[in-house]
């Protein structure tokens, strides 16, 4: 017989021949199938099915019954399944492509794929070894085959490489992975940019120095609570500040490693949070300057610490609840962006929660430069009410600035670039408050001159009590009754002095045939002169004696002047002539 698969007994007996292919181990029948064989008469692949048919007796002739099937409309495959070709699955998967840096792509005779109807007519073509591609996969790259390794040469190199003849298989015929963040490369160029991390960590450095310096200046000053620099400011609202300052210094800790999800959340909590926590204190103490300054009654108006807490947890609980429900609801993600030499890098989101919530903050910031503008003519102890609207419009400048500077002169900067403009926003923002709210303060206390009230405000008229009401009033103190009672009755006396005054000029003016009394009231050294000019010079003496008097009276520990020198008022006006002078000058008007 000329059949391939043919083996009689004396070469192999019965028919476990190799040339059959095995048999499953868990199916159990009587025949067999051979390997696919090529017909040359016939050109056609063909596989037989053979099996042998027992003798009906003991003794007789074995037969045999073969089938030959044509497979020639079958495909070779060595890739991966096609559901849109004909295929042998024993053949699926046999490619000699690296699996972790390689895929299989198929590739018929003419070179490109081929429908059913053209598979009929191939006569076999598609029974070809190596009828494949080996192209690299996504993240992998090779400079000498970027259109990939042809899958016959790739066919010769494993079996060379697996009888040990060459190692070309595995020295030369591989994909190297691209750079980190390379999705697709054909070289080994970075995709991502690289960062300075030295640089940062130098800058991180001193941004967490600096909430720390924070931290202890806020104990600091509770040691020294009881100072009348810290006392007449509000320490509640100094320790306030300063935790809000710690909190933006925090905020380069966030956007210090490569952004993702967790960090993009702190930065915005910090960064917000911070900038409301301290703008809002600057704010409240601001406010109750305006509201003082604007007072025009004889009574003071006081607004307590706890008053203006009353109104600065709202604004706080507002934003709470914003940052929170924007991270849960939509937490703010990385997104990859490019700089200008197209290298990835990690930018955290933004999107509408970032314009509202930038949208209220340029609002509340120009509620600020307004009250700060009201304000500008105000005078109070240590100058603290200007002080603190330098650090407010200094607060405006700076984040308008910097985001100018992100927007439109640096939009495609590198990760570097934008850190160091995020420390340089920290830094003028953050830190020049501290300096300007805190420096001053701090000199003082360091010098000794804490207790010491402030000579430049009290020469420009501004009393101890109008400080602590505008700038500073002190929680613990409860209200003084009895000095309030005390300042009212001096502002009556001023108005009361200053009618006695006007009286009793206008009664000289209109009666210039009167010779003023020897040692009298408007009685003077000079020569003739008319009651206008006598008028005049007694009020210029007068001046005079209320600066001798201020400059030389002695001030109590609470900051209110001492008693008033002999013939003059709390303001510098002369007090009313004594009871004898002035009836004998009405009874001198009344003879006439």
């Amino acid at each position: 017989m000329n059949y391939p698969w043919f083996e009689d007994e004396m070469s192999s007996p019965g028919l476990r021949s190799p040339k059959f292919s095995p048999s499953p181990i868990s199916l159990s029948f009587k025949g067999w199938w051979t390997y696919p064989y090529y017909l040359c008469n016939h050109r056609r692949w063909t596989l037989s099915y053979s099996v042998a048919i027992p003798p009906t007796s003991r003794h007789g002739i074995r037969g045999f019954l073969s089938v030959d099937v044509d497979v020639s409309d079958l495909h070779v495959n060595q890739c991966n399944r096609n559901d849109d070709l004909m295929e042998i699955d024993a053949l699926l998967g046999s490619h000699k492509c690296h699996p972790t840096t390689m895929q299989c792509d198929h590739r018929f005779s003419g070179g490109g794929a081929r429908s059913k109807s053209t598979m009929s007519s191939s006569n076999g073509d598609g029974w070809r070894r190596g009828a494949y591609q080996c192209l690299c996969r996504p993240g992998y790259y090779s400079l000498r085959h970027p259109n990939g390794f042809n899958g016959s040469v790739m066919e010769v190199a494993y079996h060379e490489y697996w009888d040990n003849i060459s190692t070309i298989y595995v020295d030369k015929f591989q994909c190297l992975k691209c750079a980190d963040g390379c999705g697709n490369c054909l070289g080994p160029a970075p995709c991502l940019a690289t960062y300075n991390w030295v640089f940062r960590m130098t800058l991180l450095t001193v941004s967490v120095l600096c909430a720390v310096f924070t931290i202890s200046l806020a104990f600091y000053m509770y040691r020294h609570r009881k100072v009348k620099v810290f006392k007449v400011a509000s320490p509640i609202f100094l320790t306030i500040t300063l935790l809000g300052c710690s909190f933006m210094y925090l905020e380069m800790a966030a956007i210090f490693p490569i952004l993702d999800t967790c960090s993009c959340i702190a930065t915005k909590w910090t960064r917000h949070m911070g900038f409301c926590i301290t703008y809002t204190s600057l704010l409240m103490k601001t406010w109750r300057v305006s509201l003082t300054y604007r007072v025009k009654s004889a009574h003071k108006v006081k607004l307590t610490d706890k008053q203006l807490l009353q109104w600065m947890v709202p604004i706080l609980l507002v934003m709470l609840i914003y940052l929170g429900t924007w991270t849960l609801s939509a937490p703010p993600t990385a997104e990859e962006i490019t700089d200008n030499f197209g290298l990835k890098f990690k930018q955290c989101s933004y999107n509408w929660w970032d314009h509202s919530l930038a949208i209220g903050e340029v609002l509340f910031l120009a509620w600020g430069i307004r009250v700060c503008y009201n304000v500008r003519n105000a005078e109070s102890l240590y100058n603290e009410a200007r002080l603190i609207s330098y650090a407010i419009y200094n607060i405006a400048l700076v984040n308008t600035t910097m985001v100018a500077f992100h927007l439109f002169i640096f939009p495609q900067a590198g990760p570097d670039i934008k850190y160091l403009l995020g420390f340089i926003r920290t830094q003028l923002s953050t830190s020049t408050t501290v300096a300007l709210v805190f420096g001053p303060k701090v000199v003082r206390v360091l010098r000794g001159q804490g207790d010491q009230w402030d000579n430049k405000a009290r020469k420009r008229g501004v009393t101890a009590s109008f400080s602590l009401n505008g700038i500073g009033l002190v929680p613990e103190d409860t209200p003084d009754l009895y000095q309030e009672n005390e300042e009212l009755k001096e502002e009556v006396q001023k108005l009361a002095a200053q009618i006695e005054f006007m009286k009793i000029v206008n009664m000289e003016m209109n009666n210039r045939h009167l010779k003023p009394k020897p040692g009298g009231y408007f009685t003077l050294t000079t020569s003739l002169q008319s009651p206008l000019c006598k008028a005049s010079s007694s009020q210029s003496q007068s001046i005079k004696q209320m600066t001798s008097h201020v400059t030389n009276a002695t001030i109590s520990d609470d900051g209110h002047s001492g008693s008033n020198s002999v013939g003059t008022n709390s303001i510098g006006y002369p007090a009313a002539p004594p009871s004898h002078t002035a009836s004998g000058q009405l009874n001198s008007s009344e003879r006439v």
